[in-house]
């Protein structure tokens, strides 16, 4: 390689570096990987329809999963349909129903209904992921550091782990997963709730309180966008977000789109401020979402700063071993905290439910996120 990339091993580890057919590749185009996909997994693509559902069937000739699966031939299971269902409501009464054998994201507030249903047993495991509200650096009024300061104190991280969550996961002060090291900032750059502070900020932002509890400076009421896409659980994120911001003088209108719609909303630069998760386990996490070559989408926050970009280089391209390459990523994290790109809200866990009358699921994951290695070991109940 032309330089040393400590992260190799992880990338190779990924499910993105699995080996294509370059002859499927070449004949298919820019339809590879959407209605046609060749690979080397343990099942095939029989079907896909955006947004509806994935059908796979078994791969026969599979023989070679890695130790993280106990059964290390091809899987027991002869076909999978994923469907893909964005009402949470709705889900959970197709697993009580039979409508689908296994719930993969069962919102943490079904968590205490399903334990008491006597077909449905529950695995909940470490999340890798955050779930948080990028801001607009290019948008008005968020181009000033102050009003993106004060919008990330005005939302408070433990009302919403207790009001949304039921108290199941973690409240999150910075971007990446508190498993990382690189996560492990200084104490004074996390992001904690503190509404006084927040509406000392608007104060001096010239965001004067009027009699009826809004903001205005001048003629110019402090009102913004609040984008959220169509999955329960955001919708009511947002509306919870939205009351915060409301109590420093904030006006949050809410607006839901779908997964594809939103990402186009945030290309065409209509955002000023957006509900929204990540799933990964990685630092390099940073650069997908803060890297001046992705404004739009990845980039939310549609940052592009000078020191920025050089941090990023020196964290993706300049370390030559891991404990460099964390050092790195821990600057370049806390350099993003301090300009409030951000407000990191909540660190979720990973709550499978499923029909024990109809599937058998390993009583231990063996890896940190249930994929392939456990639906290798899962069989379907004769």
């Amino acid at each position: 390689m032309k330089r040393p990339e400590p992260n190799m091993l992880y990338n190779l580890a990924s499910t993105f570096m699995g080996v294509p057919s370059p002859k499927s590749y070449k004949a298919m185009g820019a339809d590879y990987g959407v209605t046609t996909a060749i690979g080397t997994g343990p099942f095939k693509l029989d079907s896909f329809a955006i947004g509806l559902e994935t059908v796979l069937s078994r791969n026969g000739d599979y023989a070679w999963a890695s130790d993280l699966s106990v059964n290390q031939g091809a899987a027991k299971i002869a076909k999978i349909t994923f469907r893909e269902i964005p009402d949470q409501s709705t889900a959970f009464l197709e697993l009580k129903t039979g409508g689908v054998d296994v719930l993969l994201g069962v919102p943490t507030d079904f968590l205490s209904i399903l334990k008491k249903e006597a077909n449905v047993a529950t695995v909940t495991i470490p999340g890798t992921g955050i779930n948080y509200m990028p801001i607009n650096t290019t948008a008005e009024p968020f181009t000033d550091i102050k009003v993106r300061q004060s919008t990330a104190l005005a939302v408070n991280q433990k009302a919403i782990l207790d009001s949304v969550y039921n108290g199941v996961g973690q409240e999150a002060h910075h971007f990446l997963i508190n498993s990382l090291p690189a996560g492990k900032v200084k104490s004074e750059l996390e992001i904690s709730y503190d509404p006084a502070k927040a509406k000392q900020l608007l104060d001096e932002a010239g965001w004067a309180m009027k009699d009826d509890g809004a903001r205005a400076k001048g003629d110019q009421s402090l009102k913004v966008k609040l984008f959220t896409q169509n999955d329960t659980e955001f919708k009511r994120l947002a509306q919870v977000v939205q009351a915060q911001l409301k109590d420093i003088g904030m006006d949050a209108e809410i607006t839901v789109f779908d997964s594809s719609t939103i990402r186009d909303e945030y290309k065409r630069n209509a955002h000023q401020l957006a509900v929204r998760g990540y799933d990964w386990n990685n630092a390099d996490i940073l650069d997908w979402f803060f890297s001046g070559n992705r404004l739009g989408y990845p980039n939310v926050s549609m940052w592009q700063d000078a020191k920025s970009e050089e941090l990023n280089e020196k964290a993706m391209k300049a370390s030559t071993n891991s404990a460099e390459r964390i050092a790195n990523f821990l600057e370049y994290h806390e350099y993003l905290l301090s300009q409030f790109l951000f407000v990191p809200i909540y660190q979720p866990t990973t709550n499978i439910a499923y029909n024990t009358g109809t599937v058998r699921v390993p009583k231990t994951i063996r890896v940190p996120r249930f994929r392939s290695q456990t639906v290798l070991d899962m069989e379907v109940v004769k």
